[in-house]
């Protein structure tokens, strides 16, 4: 699960102003790149060659200190870049889409469920401050990337998709590309997987307007939970919650799919 996949254009930030009695924000049209873009390698202004990854990065660079003064981070740390050199994002696209694997916008991946953009998969992992011995949990699978780049820097990824086709793939993609580390379940997020907890990190893919009790539960004493808090068709932000203080610090203004169950 992921972002709603947007038209492909450039970087564009829209300040808004709120009303008296909410802080100001901004809605971000976070998609980037041109329609041609492609995973070939180009030839940067300064005559190097620069890889898709590198511009991916680049993109992804360039977003975090257009938000700083939301999130208080200018840079995505080394640690979560290296896990996003690590992934081959093709290899989580549909073929049709492989053209398009690096640019920093969302892509269908089937379902009705997207592969969010890298953007929001970086700072969404930055702000989790995962540690090699942690164990995240994460609800909405979709291809699996956001689980591959966790399972760079977690001891243990465990990952929920409520579309039994898209947690089958995803678990045989993930196999097939030696990620041990990291298990796939087919059911509903909401309710987490309490077999396997505590959890040092829980990751939402998907929005909902409030954070599941279960997960809230699952968490350790001093584990972080990330996710798109709002409504299906109006205002969402991206949240980060804290088990130890009990606070919901809002970042920015997204776009998920839906956290979609019985709940």
């Amino acid at each position: 699960m992921g972002t709603k996949p947007g038209r492909v254009l450039d970087v564009i930030v829209q300040f808004v102003s709120a009303s008296n009695m909410m802080r100001d924000t901004f809605a971000i049209v976070l998609v980037a790149g041109a329609a041609t873009a492609s995973c070939s390698d180009e030839v940067a202004p300064d005559g190097t060659t620069e890889s898709p990854m590198a511009r991916m990065i680049d993109e992804i660079q360039m977003d975090a200190r257009r938000t700083e003064s939301y999130t208080g981070i200018d840079r995505i740390g080394e640690a979560v870049v290296g896990a996003l050199r690590a992934t081959l994002r093709e290899e989580f696209v549909p073929p049709r889409n492989r053209s398009l694997a690096y640019a920093n916008h969302p892509l269908p991946i089937g379902h009705g469920q997207t592969i969010s953009q890298p953007f929001i998969v970086a700072i969404m992992t930055e702000v989790l401050k995962v540690e090699r011995h942690h164990k995240v949990l994460e609800i909405g699978t979709g291809s699996g990337y956001q689980a591959a780049v966790l399972s760079h820097l977690a001891a243990e990824v465990y990952t929920i998709e409520i579309v039994p086709e898209l947690a089958e793939t995803a678990r045989k993609r993930l196999q097939r590309l030696g990620y041990d580390n990291v298990f796939v379940r087919a059911g509903d997020g909401w309710y987490g997987w309490p077999d396997h907890a505590p959890f040092d990190g829980v990751i939402i893919t998907a929005v909902s307007d409030e954070i599941p009790p279960a997960l809230v539960e699952q968490l350790s004493d001093d584990g972080l939970l990330v996710m798109p808090l709002g409504d299906d068709d109006g205002f969402q932000e991206l949240i980060v919650y804290s088990k130890r203080t009990g606070v919901t610090t809002p970042l920015f203004p997204v776009r998920f799919v839906p956290l979609t169950g019985d709940h």
